[in-house]
């Protein structure tokens, strides 16, 4: 069997673990491992990528992977990282984040198969317990004193103007449990998750210990973050998400494809499949001709060929060329529209190209300019495109006969594009 925890060294995944000896041995033999992922919408976000795809990792290393989605646990929120508390959810806004999730894990794991992977939802369990029975049967084996010494609760607690709710709280108590049960009903031994959940993986070994008399394993990865220290998968627009009517396939595959050469490297480790002597090559690539973006063009490919399928890959990788420079002069109506397709645009009355669209007024629309005399300046400074060819004239009127299919593709610069679709 291939060893896991190698794999995971030289990626450079592994930020805390309990006994590396007794996991490594137990990482020898096919494991149970299992992660969690907490419904707050209806889809998975960049940042889910990380556990998804080291839940992957041990799938293709033999090991059996679970996907607990969390019913029960989401309706609290986990407040690890938080400052303040969560919105409650709703139990039909919950349904339906759960349905959506379950459809999306299935683009990375394989439900088929010897060690086919398993899908749970705590609220299977935790709708069953009473209040007295839950508190009888699982509170009095979780000693206080091992939630107040966990991060998320005591820089919470230390707050003089938030503190910590009892509903907060009693997070980490259901988290465990989570873990005591899998361990008890699907003989999972080893929860893994992002350095943020350190604390909740250890009280649920704890928690095992004391229910099961058996010994549960822990390992964390670091947290997908940039080399300025930021979460990775934040845009201007807000989070990268890997629901296609979230965030567009054509978006997302901009956002790897943008990657800072400073984060490529370490993204390609943590999120890629990648092997090391290919890792070695692109590293390499990146150092002697960055201007090529190997590394961000194997990265984008890979991603959004796991999440959204090769034909977006193709379409994405298509339109990026037409968008900063390619000819579009030979391509019919309907292959624009379906490169297109996935593309964010501005929608623009077919009526104002009748009336005659000024090309001031077109970047304004496309969002590349914030006033007239900055898109005039656009023009001036030689920095204007139209169909990916220059624009001179800062008083050029835009006709139907300019249209790209029923687009209009503008740019301002080498990197910031703007679509119109006239309609």
């Amino acid at each position: 069997m291939k060893s896991i925890l190698d794999e995971l060294q030289w990626r450079g995944l592994i930020h805390q673990s309990t006994d590396p000896k007794e996991l490594g041995e137990q990482l020898s033999k096919p494991t149970i491992v299992y992660a969690g992922f907490d419904p707050t919408a209806d889809s998975l976000h960049v940042g889910s990528l990380l556990p998804l795809m080291m839940l992957r990792r041990f799938q293709q290393a033999g090991h059996r992977p679970v996907a607990l989605v969390g019913g029960a646990t989401g309706m609290i929120g986990d407040p690890s990282g938080k400052t303040d508390e969560r919105q409650l959810l709703s139990k039909e806004s919950l349904a339906r984040n759960v349905a959506g999730i379950r459809q999306q894990l299935g683009h990375f794991l394989d439900f088929t198969g010897p060690n086919a992977a398993i899908l749970v939802n705590n609220l299977d369990w935790m709708q069953g317990f009473s209040f007295l029975d839950f508190l009888r049967d699982v509170g009095k084996n979780f000693p206080i004193n091992v939630m107040l010494t966990k991060d998320s609760v005591r820089s919470r607690l230390e707050r003089t103007d938030s503190g910590l709710s009892y509903t907060e709280f009693s997070y980490m108590l259901l988290q465990a449990y989570d873990f005591v049960y899998l361990a008890k009903h699907h003989d999972c031994l080893l929860q893994i998750g992002g350095s943020d959940q350190w604390g909740n993986i250890t009280a649920g070994i704890d928690l095992g210990r004391r229910m099961l008399s058996r010994p549960l394993f822990g390992l964390t990865c670091p947290l997908l973050t940039t080399s300025d220290g930021k979460k990775m998968g934040k845009t201007e627009k807000g989070a990268v998400w890997l629901s296609a009517q979230r965030t567009s396939p054509f978006e997302f595959y901009q956002y790897f494809i943008n990657v800072a050469d400073a984060d490529v490297m370490m993204t390609l480790r943590f999120l890629s499949d990648v092997s090391q002597d290919e890792y070695r090559e692109l590293e390499n690539q990146v150092q002697d001709k960055p201007q090529e973006r190997a590394a961000q063009t194997r990265l984008a490919e890979s991603l959004t060929r796991l999440v959204h399928g090769q034909d977006k890959v193709q379409s994405a990788q298509h339109a990026t060329r037409l968008l900063f420079g390619a000819d579009i002069t030979e391509l019919t109506q309907d292959q624009l529209n379906t490169i297109f397709e996935d593309v964010p645009s501005q929608e623009v009355p077919r009526d104002r190209l009748v009336q005659g669209l000024g090309i001031i007024d077109a970047l304004c629309t496309a969002g590349l300019a914030n006033s007239k005399s900055e898109a005039r300046r656009t023009v001036t400074e030689g920095a204007a495109y139209l169909n990916n060819q220059k624009v001179t004239a800062f008083d050029r009127v835009l006709s139907e006969s300019d249209l790209a299919g029923k687009y209009l593709i503008l740019r301002a610069g080498k990197k910031r594009y703007g679509l119109l679709r006239f309609v």
